[in-house]
């Protein structure tokens, strides 16, 4: 059985390959909030809720694991080298799904190593902020922009958790967008006009996360753009096409007849 990390929209794709190929898939995700449709198959079966080491590897042991197969968010940093992590100490191969980036560089892109850096080249222009980041990394934002005076909007899931998330840094309810992407050019557009914003701040989350109509809203309306680098994958077993993912996944675990 493969471990199947998911939990982006790829992963259906992914899983519908794998049991196309004939191996049986345990999809695991960290919440319980199905971001995508996993097909329903006696060769799939399904988990929710997060992992450490420790519950990684009794989860390998409980399933006769005999791969890992990375496909979260490529900003899933701790996720990730948790499951190379463990892969390595239960010795199976962890192969990992990275989707492609769409930001490349260009005039009204400034590119940040952390949040902490995103947050204080973002409040330092003195205009308005928008944050598309999610809801997990607002303090550095929201300690910036008290302390430079300017205006901070977050856009968030609209979720208990992440409206909590934002009240708690100081974000009141009148700076909060709330809905779930991806959002289209237009939609951006509004938010930029309705607080008048002239920073927008983003992940490079790939065209699937809706990078380009945050970019091209930016352009049309000026915005300044800093976007947050990804992380670093720590291993070579990384792919970013779904093809050579699963090609090397039969090359590394070829199924017993």
């Amino acid at each position: 059985m493969i471990l199947l990390l998911g939990g982006t929209s790829e992963t259906p794709a992914i899983v519908r390959e794998l049991v196309g190929a004939g191996y049986r898939v345990l999809v695991s995700t960290a919440t319980g909030i199905p971001s995508c449709s996993i097909i329903d198959h006696p060769c799939v079966r399904k988990r929710s809720g997060p992992l450490d080491g420790g519950d990684m590897e009794a989860l390998i042991a409980q399933y006769r694991i005999r791969a890992i197969v990375d496909a979260t968010h490529p900003y899933a940093r701790l996720a990730r080298e948790t499951a190379v992590t463990s892969a390595a100490k239960m010795n199976i191969p962890c192969l990992v799904y990275m989707r492609p980036p769409c930001i490349f560089g260009g005039e009204n892109v400034v590119f940040a190593d952390s949040h902490e850096e995103a947050a204080r080249v973002a409040c330092s222009r003195g205009r308005a902020v928008l944050l598309t980041t999610g809801s997990r990394n607002l303090l550095p934002y929201a300690r910036e922009a008290r302390r430079a005076g300017v205006v901070l909007v977050a856009r968030v899931l609209a979720e208990k958790g992440s409206i909590d998330a934002c009240r708690a840094a100081g974000i009141g309810d009148e700076f909060m967008i709330t809905g779930r992407g991806p959002f289209s050019v237009e939609d951006n557009r509004k938010a930029i006009r309705r607080f008048g914003i002239g920073v927008l701040v983003t992940k490079d989350g790939g065209e699937a996360g809706g990078v380009p109509g945050k970019m091209e809203a930016a352009r049309l309306e000026k915005c300044l753009v800093v976007v947050v680098r990804r992380p670093p994958v720590p291993t070579r077993d990384a792919f970013d096409n779904i093809r050579d993912l699963i090609a090397a996944v039969k090359s590394r675990m070829p199924i017993y007849k």
